[in-house]
């Protein structure tokens, strides 16, 4: 696995490293946490902090350890709570709560209720090196420091009670989570210069749709990390973190041969067919077919035994199952064996990054080897920032390409006659470009295609005319005889029409 060259050194050395509880957040770091050290997550309230902070105690538990969650700010009740609504069970976990009592609150009791900062900090630092020193736990989550930095009420005080914190527990043979909910003044670096390691959680607020949540490792002594920002949800059973796909750590070896679409002449146009560990796209305008001609590479990789993978984000399973039947291919039999594998694509409800993780999935676990994505636009629209598309989805390719995996995308183009415009021009990461166009003659909409790139190899430069029917895809012979047929309105220069004759079943 490749990691950033800024991290030059690991601790790997002197003890093996200890799992975080989350596989994602794990692999992100190259195998865990060092342990015995004292490690900051932070992040506003909401983020997914206390959540992945049992998960962390839990994966104690699950390995026969000693563990203390020590609260200043939730109830065991309100913890309890949360557990049980992941699946999970606070048995194993010792919860020392360092918050007032519910009955200290009955009017009834002569009792004076305090805030937070008119409590002793001293005392509370004392309760707390008591209670470890009791139960000798080997991880401790401390939720959380904004609470200390109320009761310190002074920022130099609060870093030394932080610092003693942190002496206390390097001599207990445990390692730390501090959680802090970022309530400090705005670039306050105090906690991320004591911690061993620093990751910071956010939960981002998109014009429309579900919120976005993603993490970041800041620093991490002596570990090589996988670097920038990677999408989490968070779901039953804690979060499921999507680490940042790079390419060059997936390269797999496969035999380069050449798959067919199933329709002879449009293998013809493609110099034979497309490569494996290649990429079409396939771009026109919408409704000229684009969907149809994917569908038909899918259907021929099923009747091959092949695994395919076909993800679709502009309209419903029902709408597609249809538009097979309308071509003359069931598909259904296909789903039922587990061959052909669909997914519907909610845009506004899914992250990049998961998108990301469903199609490595694909691949790696159900051994899928056509993945379709259908459309390109539908995949612009779950991105909170379109800038960084084009990387994404170079990342994307580049490892289904060393996987060696056909990736058939979609693309559709504004407009439906004449000039068009493209949302997001990819053709330069696409090693076959198949561009599909409506042209008018003599009265009638008609349909043509032609390949204008392929990297791999020779491809046809002609212009053929294409119906669809429940024949499937028929292609017909070159149009020599036109000039102007992708602008829309084509010169016919010809003696006679070479153009295909209708059929009753064309759609």
């Amino acid at each position: 696995m490749t990691y950033p060259s800024d991290h030059l050194f690991t601790a790997d050395d002197e003890c093996p490293r200890i799992s975080t509880g989350s596989e994602g957040l794990d692999d992100i770091l190259g195998g865990g946490l060092d342990p015995n050290r004292m490690y900051l997550y932070e992040g506003s309230p909401g983020s997914g902090k206390t959540t992945i902070a049992l998960q962390f105690l839990l994966e104690g538990v699950r390995h026969g350890e000693t563990v203390l969650y020590i609260t200043l700010s939730e109830t065991k009740r309100e913890l309890e709570l949360v557990a049980k609504r992941h699946g999970w069970t606070l048995e194993g976990i010792d919860v020392f709560e360092l918050v007032t009592p519910e009955d200290s609150l009955d009017p009834e009791l002569e009792l004076t209720v305090l805030h937070p900062a008119e409590m002793e900090l001293n005392e509370t630092t004392k309760q707390v090196f008591d209670r470890v020193s009791q139960t000798n736990p080997t991880r401790v989550v401390f939720d959380s420091l904004s609470e200390m930095r109320l009761l310190a009420q002074s920022p130099l005080r609060y870093r030394r009670q932080v610092l003693a914190l942190k002496h206390f527990f390097t001599t207990r043979r445990c390692t730390v989570i501090l959680l802090d909910d970022q309530t400090s003044e705005s670039g306050d670096l105090q906690l991320h210069s004591i911690s061993h390691g620093v990751v910071m959680l956010e939960q981002l607020a998109i014009d429309y749709g579900a919120e976005r949540r993603r993490l970041r490792v800041i620093k991490m002594r002596g570990i090589k990390f996988r670097g920038g920002y990677h999408d989490f949800t968070i779901k039953k059973g804690g979060l499921a973190i999507y680490p940042r796909l790079i390419a060059a750590e997936h390269h797999s070896s496969f035999v380069g041969e050449t798959i067919s679409s199933g329709n002879p002449e449009l293998d013809r146009m493609l110099g034979g067919g497309l490569e494996r560990g290649t990429n079409a796209l396939l771009i026109g305008s919408a409704g000229v077919g684009k969907s149809s001609l994917a569908l038909a590479y899918a259907a021929a990789a099923c009747k091959r035994g092949e695994q395919v993978a076909f993800f679709i984000f502009d309209e419903g399973i029902g709408t597609l199952l249809a538009r097979g039947r309308a071509l003359g291919l069931d598909l259904q039999p296909w789903i039922e064996k587990g061959q052909l594998l669909l997914q519907q694509i909610d845009p506004a409800e899914l992250s990049p990054g998961e998108f990301t993780a469903s199609v490595r999935h694909s691949v790696e676990v159900q051994g899928a080897q056509l993945v379709v994505m259908d459309s390109l636009n539908g995949y612009l629209n779950a991105m909170p920032d379109g800038r960084f598309l084009i990387l994404q989805m170079h990342e994307l390719l580049s490892y289904l390409g060393q996987k060696g995996v056909i990736s058939v995308m979609v693309l559709a183009q504004h407009g439906l006659v004449g000039p068009m415009d493209t949302p997001i021009d990819i053709s330069y990461l696409s090693d076959a470009v198949i561009m599909l166009r409506y042209f008018e003659h003599a009265g009638v909409v008609r349909r043509a295609l032609s390949v204008v790139k392929k990297r791999s190899g020779c491809h046809e430069n002609t212009i053929r005319e294409f119906r669809l029917g429940a024949y499937g895809i028929k292609v017909g012979p070159p149009l020599v005889n036109f000039s102007g047929i992708f602008s829309g309105t084509p010169i016919y220069t010809g003696d006679a029409t070479p153009l295909m004759k209708d059929e009753h079943d064309d759609t």
